[in-house]
Formats: C-alpha cells, structure tokens, sequence
C-alpha cells in the first residue's frame, strides 16, 4: 500500500486551486486515520510555500471519550507543529437523525471559525470509499442525478471554500502515509455500529454484496452524474438569473412563467433550490414534496399560499413572493462582548460604542410596531417579521433592511452604534455561490 508523497499531495492541490501566496489553510481533523493523513500532507504542502494550517477538531458532545480523544489529536499535532483548536457543539441534541444533525452543527462551527479569521480555504478527508459509500447510500435513497453525482472536490460555503483533495485515494492509502511517518491514530467507535445506514454500506462494500459492481462502477456511474449535473447547473443558473430577484433581506421575488413549456422539468428544482436558500436549509426539500407544490402552482392552487422548507410561498404581483417563515426564526441570542457572529441566515457585525444587554432576534410584529413610523422604507409585511433587529432588552435599537440604526432609535449615548446583518444563507440559490440581488 503506497503512501501519498507531498509531491502526489501537491498535484491534488494543484487541482483546487487558486490560492494565496503564503495558504492559510483550516483542516477539519477528527484523529481518524484520513483526517490526520489529510493535516500532516496539507502541512507540509503550506509550510512550503509559506503558509500554515489549523487543525480544527469538533467536540460533539454525544461521547464521554470525545473530548480527552481532542486532547489526544492536540498532543499529536501539536508535536509536529500544527495548531489545533477544538470547537464544541453546545446546546440540546435531537433525539432522532442525530448523525446528520452533528453533521450539519460540524460544518457550521467548522465555516463559523473559517469566517471568524478570515480563512478562506477549509479541508475534510474524505476519499474514494467515502464517495462510493455515498454514492450507495443515495441510490439507496433514490437520489436523482445530482445526489448520484457524488461529493464535489469544491463547494462554497458561506465565506469558505470547502475542499476535498483526498477523493480519488483510497482508505488504505491513507492509513499508509501515517505507517510510514510512525503516526498513530484514534478509531471511531461509532464506525462499527451496524444502526448506522452508512457503516452497514461500508460493510456491503467491503463484501462485494452491493448488488452495483463495487466501487469502480460506482464512481464510474458518478463521473456520468456529474457531466450532466453540470449542466442541469448551468440551465438552472440561467434560468435564475431571468425569473429570480433576491433581496438582500433574505426574501425573493420568483415569476415562474418562464418555467413551463420546455422548461417545466426544471421548475423543481429551481423552487427547490430557491426554497432551500430562503428558508435556511443545507438540502432541497423531498421530490415529492416539489412535485406536489409544482402541480399545485402551475394548476394555479396557491392562492392561499404554502409554507415549505421554512419557507413561506405567496402570491403577489410579480408571480411570487418566498420569505421566511417567521415562525421559523431562531430566538434572541444575547450578544455580551461579541462584535461580529451569525444569527438565522445573516452575518452581523458591530462597531461602536459597547452597550449593556443587546441582543439580536427576528423583529416580529412587536417590533415592527414600535418602528414603522421611522421606518426608511418598507418591505412586504410576510417579510418584516423575520428581519434582524438589535435590541437593548424589549427595546428596537436598528433594523439595518429598513435602514433603520440607532441614529433614530437608540437613547443618547449609543447613537454611535453601527449594526449590520447580511444575508448570506448555508446554500446560495445556486451550489457554486451565484447569488442574485
């Protein structure tokens, strides 16, 4: 079993590029074999053009052993010196779907402190039996084309680029490059437990009982996927960019009139992207949730409007209006001594003076009565109750979208406060970052 050299690391890179002059690089690195291979290769390939890596290791909280195994990975990097920090998922766990849930909380803590310091490239381990177990799991699942596609070797986060360099190595090779360095590593308990949909596909794999032709066939079936997810993409950007305006309140204006005819297939899509970029969401809502909400628009049954994927989808003038749904929003968050975070679908930043006991959350209809006789300019009212507003305890001190700050809400004292929230959801309403404004 070869061990990736850094001059076979190099030309992986080489592919995922451009990237500054001296790389600031973040690697997602749990202690598994992949993923310390994945931060000793990315190490060496930084610190020879004059850059570095941080080793970020996420503390789900759902093991007792997890947070000494962070300790562990710590000790190990750090003696090859590599930063590391370990980012914890606090708050309550759901009860079921408890591996996609940590998911998710991964990648959001993972782009959280990417955006936090100004990092621009963020890496994961995941490689050629990954992507063939996910490619299973999803013909499992009867994912469409895009799904068969497989993980991409780039996608967009919100203010990081996610990148996969490891896809085309195997397992084995991996575990080779750390055997050779003398470099231990941690095993995940969880990786044999069979209620797992993803290890029982591992285990289906490795024994050749699939059913599909193994892994050559697999990736093979996703190489075809992804041609025409490609241009499934572009005909999907295209007709978006004619039919879609996107506030920077976080809320749009769709004409479906364009996607009949010829272009009815991609009516689902499209709304489901859109759907899935409004309402906050990481997937498109289920297929035959799309189909059920598409017959209902084109048979003209939505006058009464829909709620979807966090969504709320109404009639109005120009076709269609697509906000939040209010109801949806998470609570106030209290933000002590924090000057920049993210709150629902937006960034906010805060300059100024500090103040005692600000807070942000939705605005709701109590807010929206205390401020719309100031307001700059109005906004559809489904819209206003889910806008960011910073509070001082139950008082409105600014709603940046209604161009409202706390020049003309706040009391003397902290009329230098500036606020500002931009809308920049988990998926963009195109995969490869297109927004529309």
């Amino acid at each position: 079993m070869p061990a990736i050299s850094k001059d076979q690391f190099a030309a992986l890179m080489r592919l995922l590029g451009p990237f500054e002059k001296a790389p600031d690089l973040a690697v997602a690195v749990s202690g598994g074999a992949d993923s310390m291979a994945l931060a000793l290769l990315a190490h060496v390939w930084a610190r020879h053009r004059g850059g570095a890596i941080t080793a970020l290791t996420v503390d789900h909280g759902l093991r007792r052993a997890a947070a000494g195994e962070a300790r562990q990975v710590r000790t190990w990097l750090m003696g090859h010196g590599i930063a590391h920090q370990t980012l914890r998922w606090r708050g309550a766990k759901p009860d079921s779907g408890i591996q996609a849930a940590a998911r998710q909380a991964r990648y959001e803590l993972l782009g959280e402190w990417c955006r936090r310091r100004g990092v621009l490239h963020l890496l994961t381990a995941h490689h050629r039996d990954d992507q063939a177990e996910t490619l299973l799991l999803r013909l499992q699942q009867g994912s469409g084309v895009e799904g068969l596609a497989g993980m991409p070797a780039v996608r967009a986060l919100p203010g990081v680029r996610l990148l996969r360099p490891l896809l085309k190595q195997r397992r084995r090779d991996l575990s080779a490059s750390l055997d050779h360095q003398g470099q231990a590593w941690l095993e995940d308990p969880s990786n044999q437990e069979e209620r797992f949909a993803r290890v029982r596909v591992r285990r289906d794999l490795a024994e050749g009982s699939s059913g599909t032709g193994g892994t050559t066939a697999l990736l093979k079936l996703a190489s075809e996927a992804a041609a025409a997810r490609r241009q499934l993409r572009g005909a999907l950007a295209d007709l978006a960019a004619r039919t879609v305006r996107l506030h920077p309140a976080g809320f749009c204006q769709f004409d479906p009139a364009l996607c009949l005819g010829q272009n009815r297939a991609l009516l689902a899509p499209l709304l489901g992207d859109i759907l899935r970029c409004i309402g906050g969401g990481i997937h498109r809502p289920r297929r035959e949730r799309m189909e059920r909400l598409c017959q209902d628009l084109t048979g003209h049954k939505l006058t009464a409007g829909r709620t979807l994927a966090g969504s709320r989808i109404l009639p109005d003038a120009s076709g269609l209006l697509i906000c939040r749904e209010a109801g949806r929003s998470p609570g106030r968050i209290d933000l002590g001594a924090e000057k920049s975070g993210r709150w629902d679908r937006f960034n906010w930043t805060l300059t100024g003076k500090s103040a005692a006991h600000l807070s942000l959350g939705a605005l709701g209809q109590d807010g929206w009565r205390q401020v719309r006789a100031r307001a700059g300019f109005t906004l559809p009212g489904p819209v206003r109750p889910g806008l960011p507003a910073l509070r001082q305890g139950d008082r409105v001190l600014a709603v940046p979208h209604l161009n409202l700050g706390p020049g003309e809400l706040a009391p003397k004292g902290l009329q230098d406060l500036r606020f500002a929230a931009r809308f920049s959801p988990p998926r963009s309403l195109q995969p490869d970052a297109m927004i529309l404004v």
